[in-house]
């Protein structure tokens, strides 16, 4: 298997929007998607994908993912938002991100609630996250390993990535399960 602080580099973990990186100015859609464009394009799986387009932009405001906006123009808190939105939708359906963060709109347009206060500890959890989950690769590495010398076969590395494959698609699945759980709960204090 590849050395693994190979794949941790290629991973690109700290692919968070920074606080410092979201100007202090109102963007048009175009440069909100050249500015996801440029900070996400190393986390991409291949050229052809697209971190976010116009269409996606569209649909997460027809599903009021976040708050209107004003004159064509996104706010920095929007910039927050969608910024979490590209987060949670790697793991979440839309309909889990909309109702995740629907009580945080809500907060936003009707309570004066300080996104940017949140969002700073949010990048905060995601720096710690990163720290845990290089950790974690290595333990399952280590299990792995363990595993493919019980194994005793020739094709050691290709086992090796299989296991290793299924191990993280296996904890992938119970994060998500997990937060489903969460996302549920949320849901159902909404409709109270």
């Amino acid at each position: 298997m590849k050395n693994m602080d190979d794949l941790l580099e290629a991973l690109d973990l700290d692919n968070h929007l920074s606080f410092e990186e979201i100007p202090d100015i109102d963007l048009y859609m175009d440069q909100v998607i050249q500015l996801f464009e440029n900070k996400f394009a190393d986390s991409k799986r291949n050229d052809d994908e697209k971190v976010l387009t116009k269409t996606m932009i569209n649909n997460y405001a027809k599903g009021k993912l976040f708050f209107p906006v004003q004159n064509k123009k996104y706010s920095k808190d929007h910039l927050i938002l969608i910024s979490m939105i590209y987060q949670m939708k790697g793991a979440l359906s839309i309909n889990d991100v909309k109702t995740t963060l629907d009580k945080l709109n809500t907060k936003l347009t009707e309570d004066d609630f300080d996104l940017q206060h949140l969002y700073k500890h949010y990048v905060k959890l995601s720096e710690t996250n990163v720290d845990m989950f290089k950790e974690d690769l290595q333990t399952h590495k280590q299990e792995v390993n363990k595993e493919i010398v019980e194994l005793e076969d020739t094709d050691a590395e290709y086992l090796q990535q299989l296991l290793m494959v299924a191990t993280l698609t296996s904890m992938s699945n119970f994060y998500r399960r997990a937060a489903e759980k969460i996302v549920d709960e949320i849901g159902k204090k909404g409709e109270e």
